[in-house]
């Protein structure tokens, strides 16, 4: 039995695994960067570490840190939760050598099935279909290129390690395929640290259908059933649900298995997960219509909908596996029964490209009920903070059919109360509440497809007054004021020159800026169709593309921005020539903060009206 666990994560993750601890007895030392000393996580655990300064680099991706805090605290265990470090062999093998029990897979494993490429070989090996592809050994931008263009178009560029889709770019033609090959590596190395590159034939809106497994030292497996996580944008999952809707029992039966017999062959321990491409219905007679496309060696963000249906708590097998038991359930044991369905709420403005969010939030209030359940690392005061991915919590429903657990969430969403930074709540709501998904019609170009449908209903929830929780009666609501009380007392929050409405609020991306400097030279902007192009966020500058005096198109690429493990790129809203550029690779910037200066002159929408792109 261990003893006491150290949650090598943050936000929600740590939370989630700190509950299971709980309630296990099992005693619990959470990791904190500088940015995280107030965060949830470190008030939920037993014990609190420093692991170092804000950026991840430097404390949750230090290995040397996580096993000095392993040792400092007493504790005989790691759990490294999903991101960060959860993926890299390093930490398993740095805690194997520290004597720590590592809550996990083996490093090999970790390490074959963290090259997608090595997956990929893997999965041929045990029989798994795989998505028609090309792993060129000349890794250099012609090398790359020549794969793709071999490959035939549309294709898919992919970083040989991590996952979450960083580092996936999708070519559609030949051209801007250099400046895609670019953005794919160099998102790739900044994410882990390993620029390698392979190219995939991109499937037309197939389904993203994965099954979860389990598998204990003795080599016994368990499939505990699939889920569907198509909803996607930048090809991360926003939606995703247990069991997958509408798949034929001969195709799930089939997905099972394929991932059943790559764990055996690759003998696996712990938590995985393994996740397919399915092409049409995927019928009896459709045989390859599914495709391999990785393994995750961890517990993924979804696996709550896995234990609703199931039953069961995944972390809690995680680690009793580690200590050495057997899997306590056979096949018979873990029968899903109903749906569940997860909506990822994040930091997130939908109206502005998904642009990722940073701030602090005001009110949270969470909604409950039967059914429904929320795994949060935020509370009210919490700091979003630019060094991290932007997902805040997750709400999950679950029901005795599909349509019953869609309305509990739609319910439980338009309950959430979460101001002072904007979400993608009334995004979530207008999604769940679309025909086409209500009908389970699903793939994974569902949110592009129905965009502006989605989006016009988003503004519209958006623009609805604050949720149930903590609204003033009705028959108050027009002149502000509550019984006994005035403005003053009212439940709904209000702020100068603000609009904080469940979550979401419009904000502009950049604005023309007449006398902004120079960066290095102090001259200023002027003239009526000088506009200086501004930072729409916290984040720093890995890359800028023009220098003073240059003659740019429209859409060209001007400046490439890191922020909360996303790329971002300014571009030019139309053509002209750059008088000023305001800063250099390296630079943390803040939102307002003049990047370049575009004289143009043809008219254009205002600079507030465009987003980069995400």
């Amino acid at each position: 039995m261990l003893r006491r666990v150290l949650i090598a994560n943050r936000g929600e993750i740590a939370v989630r695994i700190i509950r299971t601890c709980r309630a296990l007895g099992i005693e619990t030392v959470a990791v904190c960067s500088d940015a995280d000393r107030n965060a949830l996580h470190a008030g939920a655990a037993d014990q609190v570490a420093a692991i170092g300064p804000a950026p991840a680099a430097a404390s949750y991706l230090s290995v040397e840190r996580i096993i000095d805090a392993a040792r400092e605290s007493g504790a005989d265990a790691v759990h490294p939760g999903y991101g960060f470090l959860s993926e890299r062999p390093e930490l398993a093998s740095a805690c194997d050598d520290a004597g720590l029990v590592w809550v996990g897979p083996p490093a090999e494993a970790i390490t074959r099935f963290g090259s997608k490429i090595e997956a990929r070989r893997a999965a041929g090996e045990a029989g798994v279909p795989v998505v028609p592809g090309s792993t060129p050994d000349d890794q250099t931008a012609a090398g790359i290129a020549a794969a793709a263009r071999a490959v035939g178009f549309p294709v898919l560029l992919k970083p040989s390690a991590g996952g979450g889709g960083k580092g996936m770019v999708a070519v559609h033609a030949g051209d801007r395929l250099d400046e895609a090959i670019a953005r794919s590596r160099r998102e790739a190395v900044a994410t882990t640290g390993d620029g390698t590159l392979y190219v995939e034939r991109l499937l037309e809106r197939p389904r993203h259908v994965e099954v979860q497994v389990v598998a204990d030292r003795g080599g016994r497996v368990l499939a505990l059933g699939e889920r569907d996580c198509s909803l996607q944008r930048r090809h991360q999952k926003v939606i995703e649900e247990a069991p997958a809707p509408g798949l034929p029992d001969a195709l799930r039966q089939r997905l099972a298995a394929a991932a059943a017999d790559l764990a055996r062959h690759a003998r696996y321990e712990n938590a995985g997960t393994v996740e397919f491409l399915v092409e049409g219905d995927g019928g009896e007679d459709a045989d390859g219509r599914f495709y391999f496309l990785e393994m995750n060696t961890r517990l993924q963000v979804e696996h709550p909908v896995t234990e609703m249906v199931a039953g069961i708590d995944l972390v809690a097998a995680q680690l009793a596996i580690a200590a050495g038991d057997a899997l306590p359930w056979s096949a018979s044991d873990v029968t899903p029964r109903g749906h569940a369905v997860e909506c990822r709420i994040y930091a997130e403005d939908p109206a502005s490209g998904f642009l990722p969010q940073a701030g602090r939030i005001d009110r949270y209030t969470e909604p409950a009920g039967p059914g429904i359940r929320v795994d949060s690392g935020v509370s009210p005061g919490s700091d979003v903070p630019v060094h991290y991915d932007p997902l805040l919590a997750k709400l999950i429903a679950s029901g005795r059919t599909r349509n019953e657990a869609r309305r509990r969430a739609q319910a439980a969403l338009a309950e959430f109360v979460l101001t002072g930074i904007t979400t993608n709540i009334p995004f979530l709501r207008a999604a769940l509440a679309h025909p086409a998904f209500e009908a389970g019609d699903v793939h994974t170009g569902f949110l592009q497809d129905h965009a502006e449908a989605l989006a016009a209903a988003a503004a519209e929830l958006a623009g609805e007054v604050e949720p149930l929780v903590g609204r003033e009666p009705a028959a108050d609501r027009a002149t502000g004021r509550r019984a006994g009380g005035d403005v003053w007392s009212r439940l709904a929050g209000w702020r100068l020159g603000d609009v904080s409405k469940t979550g979401s609020r419009t904000r502009r991306i950049a604005s023309p800026q007449p006398g902004a400097p120079d960066r290095t030279s102090g001259d200023s902007v002027t003239g009526p169709d000088a506009d200086a192009l501004c930072a729409p966020m916290p984040a720093t500058v890995t890359a800028v593309a023009v220098e003073p005096g240059a003659a740019v198109a429209a859409g060209d690429t001007l400046i490439r921005l890191e922020a909360m493990k996303m790329e971002l790129a300014i571009r030019a809203p139309a053509g002209g020539r750059i008088t000023a550029v305001h800063c250099a690779v390296g630079d943390l910037v803040q939102p307002g903060r003049p990047l370049v200066t575009l004289e143009h002159g043809e008219s254009v929408a205002s600079p507030g009206e465009w987003t980069p792109e995400v």
